[in-house]
């Protein structure tokens, strides 16, 4: 692209663009973290947009600046309004902003809720590769009959390949059947199994994956858990802050994750301090902190969501779509440049 023009790219390209592409996706998140764990980022905490009548919806600016080899800056501004469910549509949207590090004019944009599922889902799936450390899965549970566990299933089978069953658990028992048949038509050798209770989903598997839309703790005792699991605890608001206390913790950013009421911040609020976080993610994949230092605590994995992984993959799909054809360039974005000696003088 030229200097001035501006891309965008919609979510049926987004789509097509990253299909089948789970491991480099997982290979951008893991060298975006890499990156972002070096200091070669730029990270403001997220903003919160609320609505008084209606507390469980939010819009998210996550703005951020990625160095190294991405050079890329930008902003995601994500929704989540969960009643959306109910209307038939997706509870997530989103669009990704991509700015030039050069002149910061901004160079594309791209339909974000993809780009969520897909990095949350890549870096779920990075955090089980590293913690489970080299552990055979062939069982795993799952707690939120979603889109982003659908996505964190697709990722796992791409990095545990003795992964043959899974465990779906949902308050919605058509949000489950709807799951299992999305399940069983993606990935036809994957055996989905429904339970409706969530000690029988603890202990069948030594990975589970939390996604749901809850706005408040509501997971006491995960004691049925097996020793040595690990849990993605990707919607950060399930477990009490007791609970999150008694885990061995890693986190992607601890300054960004102890915000916004998630569980770890009540846990900080409840023992006043942090240090119930052993590391970060970007901490163990540049061999700063141990992947499971004890083998027998259960580790809980809560990422945040930093935004430096959504415009390293945007980036990915803006460098795809235009390697590849795709999306809508507009050279007339702009207006004509008051600099430029072309402007009326005044005398």
């Amino acid at each position: 692209m030229r200097d001035g023009e501006f891309l965008i790219l919609n979510g049926n390209e987004v789509q097509a663009l990253l299909s089948d592409r789970e491991l480099e996706l997982i290979e951008a998140v893991r060298r975006a973290y890499v990156a972002h764990g070096a200091g070669s980022s730029t990270l403001p905490h997220s903003t919160f947009l609320r609505f008084p009548e209606e507390q469980r919806n939010r819009i998210i600016a996550l703005p951020a600046y990625l160095g190294d080899e991405f050079a890329v800056a930008g902003i995601k501004w994500v929704s989540s309004f969960p009643a959306n469910l109910e209307k038939g549509l997706d509870r997530a949207s989103a669009v990704v902003i991509l700015n030039s590090t050069l002149t910061g004019r901004p160079e594309a944009i791209i339909e974000g809720s993809i780009i969520n599922a897909k990095r949350t889902a890549a870096s779920a799936a990075l955090a089980a590769q590293c913690l489970l450390n080299g552990e055979r899965v062939t069982r795993a549970g799952i707690l939120g009959a979603g889109l982003i566990n659908f996505e964190i299933v697709r990722f796992l089978l791409a990095i545990l390949p003795d992964l043959t069953t899974i465990d779906v658990l949902d308050l919605d028992q058509g949000r489950a059947n709807h799951f299992k048949e999305k399940c069983r038509a993606a990935f036809p050798n994957l055996k989905v199994d429904k339970v409706t209770d969530l000690d029988a989903l603890l202990k069948n598997s030594r990975l589970v994956s939390m996604a749901t839309t809850a706005a408040r703790p509501h997971i006491s005792d995960i004691s049925a858990c097996p020793r040595g699991s690990t849990v993605l605890h990707i919607s950060l608001r399930d477990l009490s802050p007791e609970v999150i206390l008694s885990c061995d913790n890693v986190v992607d950013d601890a300054g960004h994750v102890c915000r916004a009421q998630t569980s770890l911040h009540l846990a900080e609020q409840l023992s006043g301090k942090r240090d119930f976080i052993r590391c970060s993610l970007p901490e163990i994949l540049r061999g700063v902190a141990p992947a499971k230092p004890d083998p027998d605590s259960v580790t809980v994995f809560s990422p945040f969501g930093v935004g430096v992984l959504d415009i390293a993959v945007g980036k990915l799909v803006r460098d795809l779509g235009i390697q590849q054809g795709y999306g809508t360039v507009i050279n007339s974005f702009f207006p004509d440049s008051w600099s430029n000696g072309n402007h009326l003088s005044v005398p």
